[in-house]
């Protein structure tokens, strides 16, 4: 199974959006899953807010594995990392039309009409995992331009 349909296979398990895209990716770059899973856990659905869709925020975290600085004065690494999640978020915007959840969902999740409504429509089964595979893709797509 690719990285991509992992992270949609562990969505739809019980993993949320960032903690699919993150834990598919962690691994090539050290992280183990277990840690990956750790920290992208306050990131689903767009950090309980509303706002940067969690598989955006996972797949700007496997970027800065990638390409993140490791010294405070290697400003050329950070600069590089700053430069591909603006790069990722164009290219998911221009499939997606925004990077922020509430936008992508059509609804608020942060409020309680808005998480009801979302549950009710069977949002994160239909919208949520396309969201995911898009992240994945559109990772796997720069990755491999690199």
């Amino acid at each position: 199974m690719n990285k991509i349909e992992q992270a949609v296979e562990r969505f739809r398990n019980g993993f949320n959006c960032s903690q699919a895209v993150l834990g598919s990716y962690c691994q090539q770059f050290g992280l183990d899953c277990e840690q990956a899973f750790k920290v992208a856990t306050g990131f689903g659905g767009g950090m309980r807010m509303g706002e940067t869709c969690g598989a955006v925020t996972g797949a700007f975290m496997v970027l800065s594995l990638k390409y993140g600085n490791i010294t405070a004065e290697d400003k050329d690494a950070k600069a590089k990392t700053y430069e591909m999640v603006v790069e990722y978020a164009n290219r998911f915007k221009a499939r997606n039309g925004s990077v922020v959840c509430k936008e992508l969902l059509g609804c608020d999740i942060s409020m309680p009409d808005g998480m009801k409504k979302t549950q009710e429509d069977g949002l994160f089964d239909s919208v949520c995992p396309k969201m995911v595979r898009d992240a994945a893709e559109i990772l796997e797509e720069m990755l491999a331009e690199d």
